[in-house]
């Protein structure tokens, strides 16, 4: 048997070198052969798949978080029951030791921003394949050249999220030192450990990566990570800044979900969709074609299935091609979750809807004397929570002076906009900048 970590280093040649598409045809030709294999080698060791016959995505239902919870033993190539692995997940969360494991798959719970807490399983195979995987996708040549290389200490990727897992510690090898930082603990717990041992890799949420920024440019934390990459939340323009002006590094992005590994940054800076390994229908939610919610389908895994499965995000495209000359799809953000988007009425007495990046550019152009900011719909009124330098009247008229243009620019009746402090989330949960909590009452609001 292949010891781990040449199968790991497997996947990542396979992945770096032998699947960089350059033509969509090539890479289309690819995704079917692989889905055939998957239609007929994987999907029926599922109870919820067996007895169908697909020869085409068509063929197979539509699945969410939702349908996942509620028959999670017919989801799984396993039979493992939910009421089995539950505990675990919950166990770890509360112990904060993610090394066990039930039956030599990995237990995870995700975060449950969608509002649905969710369980996942990945076995051993399959979490080498992801290593192998995401290391091909996100390592620069430059970092590529110091792994390979035996004389050069090992690779440092310092990772801050609200869970470990032992999906990420498989990155750990004789060639990469990865230390996790639990977001509970705060930052300030991290400065001293990271001045201690600086990363060459930096891994964390935006609103982290701004407040490690904020660190370094007052002294604290003394590390020059050579790359740097935002995870789990939307990265903001601001955000983005902040890095560049503290790190001298633009941050990349990873989209990784509890449902698969969905989209890296190129050499460009553009976020490519991870297509050799994941199958993205699109459900449009403008007539543009402008954005859309990613429906999934991961060829690669064969324990828990993700099949068609509906994500609760909000994709943009990008419609310039990328110089990189990759043949996987691009896209020009994710703006967020589906339960982000604002409804306003228009004047003919149509729902339209408001796009979380418009609130967050409506906000950006204010200026730099809103440091935070959230805003929640409650039908008709829009709650919006500031942290402001400066005289928070003048901010507050300039702030419903922008959102006043952007509902006439898009038609819509002006809601009533009610201004309270900005409340600091609890350590370690996500930064949720916009929502919608109720829609405005008697109209369909729905894509």
């Amino acid at each position: 048997m292949m010891p781990d970590a040449l199968l790991m280093a497997a996947h990542f040649a396979r992945t770096r070198w032998l699947l960089d598409f350059r033509q969509r045809d090539a890479l289309e030709r690819w995704q079917q052969q692989r889905l055939q294999r998957f239609f007929t080698h994987v999907l029926p060791r599922a109870a919820r798949f067996r007895g169908l016959q697909p020869t085409t995505l068509d063929d197979l239902p539509y699945m969410d978080k939702a349908t996942l919870m509620a028959d999670f033993q017919a989801y799984n190539t396993r039979g493992v029951a939910l009421e089995t692995v539950l505990p675990i997940a919950l166990q770890a969360e509360t112990s904060r030791d993610f090394s066990p494991v039930y039956d030599g798959l990995t237990v995870g719970l995700s975060s449950g921003t969608s509002g649905n807490r969710g369980v996942f399983l990945v076995s051993k195979a399959e979490r080498l394949r992801w290593a192998g995987i995401l290391l091909a996708r996100t390592l620069p040549p430059h970092l590529l050249k110091h792994l390979l290389s035996p004389w050069h200490a090992p690779l440092r990727i310092a990772f801050f999220l609200r869970a470990n897992s032992n999906l990420y510690t498989t990155l750990n090898s004789r060639r990469i030192q990865f230390t996790f930082h639990d977001l509970l603990h705060g930052v300030e717990a991290a400065v001293p450990q990271l001045n201690a041992n600086p990363p060459d890799v930096l891994v964390a949420p935006p609103p982290v990566l701004r407040a490690l920024a904020v660190e370094a440019m007052v002294g604290r934390l003394r590390i020059q990570p050579s790359h740097i990459i935002a995870v789990a939340e939307v990265l903001e323009s601001r955000d983005a800044d902040s890095v560049r002006s503290a790190f001298g590094r633009i941050p990349h992005q990873i989209y990784q979900a509890t449902e698969g590994f969905l989209a890296y940054t190129c050499e460009h800076g553009a976020l490519h969709l991870n297509e050799s390994f994941v199958q993205v229908e699109r459900e449009w939610l403008d007539a543009e074609r402008t954005r859309f919610q990613p429906v999934i389908t991961d060829f690669t895994r064969d324990t828990q299935l993700i099949v068609r499965y509906r994500l609760n995000d909000v994709l943009r495209v990008r419609t310039e091609p990328c110089p990189c000359g990759r043949a996987e799809h691009s896209i020009a953000a994710i703006e967020g979750r589906a339960d982000e988007v604002l409804w306003l009425p228009a004047h003919n007495g149509i729902a339209v809807a408001i796009f979380p990046d418009f609130i967050r550019r409506a906000m950006l152009l204010v200026g730099e004397q809103i440091r935070e900011f959230a805003v929640q719909q409650r039908g008709m009124t829009l709650h919006i929570g500031l942290s402001l330098d400066g005289d928070a009247s003048q901010v507050q008229q300039a702030v419903a002076t922008r959102l006043a243009d952007l509902w006439q620019e898009l038609g819509v009746q002006a809601p009533t906009l009610h201004f309270t402090d900005w409340q600091v989330p609890p350590l370690g949960a996500k930064r949720r900048r916009v929502q919608m909590l109720s829609a405005p009452e008697g109209f369909l609001c729905t894509f």
